[in-house]
């Protein structure tokens, strides 16, 4: 009995039109069958034989081979997403109000759309817009669905010889994806691009003393109230700035956290000190709806927490870059110097998987104080 042949399928843009490619070993009894595909073609510039991509077709093609040969449909998989962070609001009034420089090509408008639906992070959306224009922009006036996989390899190749971080890169594929893979819904259109290595750094800490010296030298109640929490809690910023008054639960002594990163709701420890501050900052500030706003109701910015947080640093006579999220990591590292199970970190942390928690193994510094210096002895 003859072996199964193989057939790929794999997406292709042919004159602005979806369109499934045919990839396989030259075979008479594929070829025969391939020439009956309703509407099949020839493409001279990808040197494959394809058809409009419709539920038709793709049913057509699986009917067609059935026992002769297997199908590999891969590229066609809904279920490997570019990105699963749909932590946001979708908030696209950033990008929409911009004045863009003259020359300059914006994101298209379904690029935006598709951001705002799937509710992507502010954070996020500034990245992919940033990066995928930075992409469209370096071919000029090419259109953008005349752009294939060679290309984006040059462009990926050009941000390495500029010494764009491995960080950045990654960023960038990510953004170029979305468009051809999410936006125009193709996707694993191009799985095969390569990545770098990823790196893997350890994440930054400081002392406790470091972060009671931040709190103490915050210039009023309200910022030491905010940095409390990001320490106290470990909060990330995104989760700080959008806490309401009725997150906070006096009675079980907890901080609920709503839709974090991946969707998820947690629960994460409230202090018995910061309840106090929180209660006599409740009277003085009066917040509304958000537990921390700005004048007017508004929700507080991402930026004004940074900001707090780098004068209160250099005010208590730190010399390094203090980040909000380094307090995140201050807080699951000291947990763990204290005996704090991992698990239960991982739970206040809200990570997915062990494995992420695990790396404050590598920076707490708990077991190394047992052993005993060369220089010491």
């Amino acid at each position: 009995m003859e072996k199964l042949q193989n057939i790929t399928l794999r997406h292709y843009l042919i004159q602005d039109e979806k369109c499934i490619g045919l990839l396989f070993y030259p075979h008479k009894v594929i070829q025969a069958l391939i020439k009956e595909l309703p509407g099949i073609k020839w493409s001279d510039k990808y040197q494959v034989s394809y058809v409009k991509n419709t539920p038709e077709n793709l049913k057509t093609i699986f009917s067609k081979f059935k026992g002769v040969a297997w199908v590999n449909c891969r590229y066609f998989d809904k279920n490997k997403p570019v990105n699963t962070h749909g932590d946001g609001n979708g908030d696209i009034s950033w990008a929409e109000n911009r004045v863009l420089k003259e020359g300059w090509k914006g994101c298209p408008r379904e690029y935006l759309q598709k951001l705002q639906i799937k509710r992507y992070s502010q954070h996020t959306i500034r990245t992919y817009v940033g990066c995928f224009e930075k992409f469209i922009n370096h071919y000029g006036e090419r259109e953008i669905n005349s752009l294939n996989e060679t290309d984006i390899r040059n462009y990926l190749s050009t941000l390495v010889e500029k010494g764009a971080s491995n960080s950045y890169i990654n960023q960038a594929v990510n953004a170029i994806k979305f468009y051809f893979e999410i936006v125009l819904d193709m996707p694993n259109r191009y799985y095969e691009i390569e990545r770098p290595i990823k790196e893997h750094k350890l994440p930054k800490v400081i002392s406790r003393e470091e972060a009671l010296a931040i709190i103490n030298n915050t210039n009023n109640l309200k910022h030491r109230c905010i940095v409390s929490l990001l320490y106290s809690a470990g909060l990330r910023r995104s989760e700080l700035i959008n806490l309401k008054l009725t997150d906070i639960d006096s009675k079980r002594m907890l901080i609920r956290v709503d839709g974090a990163k991946g969707n998820k709701d947690r629960f994460t420890l409230l202090s018995k000190n910061l309840l106090t501050d929180l209660r006599e900052y409740y009277v003085n500030w009066k917040p509304k709806k958000w537990l921390f706003e700005s004048p007017g109701g508004v929700q507080y910015s991402a930026s004004s927490v940074r900001q707090i947080i780098k004068k209160a640093a250099a005010k208590a006579g730190i010399k390094k870059d203090i980040t909000p999220h380094m307090l995140r990591h201050s807080f699951a590292t000291h947990l763990l110097e204290n005996g704090t199970d991992l698990r239960n970190i991982q739970a206040l942390l809200g990570h997915n998987s062990l494995q992420t928690t695990e790396i404050y193994t590598h920076v707490a510094a708990k077991d190394f104080h047992k052993i005993k210096n060369l220089l010491d002895l």
